[in-house]
């Protein structure tokens, strides 16, 4: 089973920023420990801060791997491209987010790409990605 985690925008300073919404731990070190924790599972992490790359990376796996978990950061309440290329793709995307967005500001309350997901999780911190991938189990 393949599974490929797309980060989007500023997810790459997770553990550096905004530690009281975030946490303290980057992602790379929770990637390590996904891997340690699902050894049967090809599981692959993408970071991009640039919407076009993101939906290049969901172009590229998007007919061949098992699942798809997505954070797409801010670009889920502004990419209409993002969930068009998801729409378009016949693996089955979770999209998930570190913290609840509907207790933060209210243009967080809504995400163009949630209709075209199988699922929404959020809130549960960096477990969310954990939860997303139990789910294509």
């Amino acid at each position: 089973m393949k599974i490929t985690i797309i980060n989007g925008p500023n997810l790459n300073l997770l553990g550096i920023r905004e530690k009281e919404i975030y946490g303290d731990t980057n992602f790379g070190d929770y990637f390590d420990l996904l891997q340690k924790e699902f050894p049967n599972i090809d599981l692959e992490s993408f970071q991009s801060n640039s919407e076009g790359a993101i939906i290049d990376k969901i172009q590229e796996i998007g007919f061949t791997n098992d699942g798809i978990i997505i954070n797409a950061g801010a670009y889920s309440h502004t990419s209409i491209a993002i969930s068009d290329a998801i729409a378009a793709v016949s693996t089955p995307v979770v999209e998930v987010h570190i913290s609840n967005v509907f207790s933060r500001e209210r243009f967080r309350h809504h995400s163009y790409i949630t209709k075209n997901c199988k699922g929404l999780i959020c809130g549960f911190g960096l477990k969310s990605y954990k939860l997303a991938i139990h789910d294509f189990l």
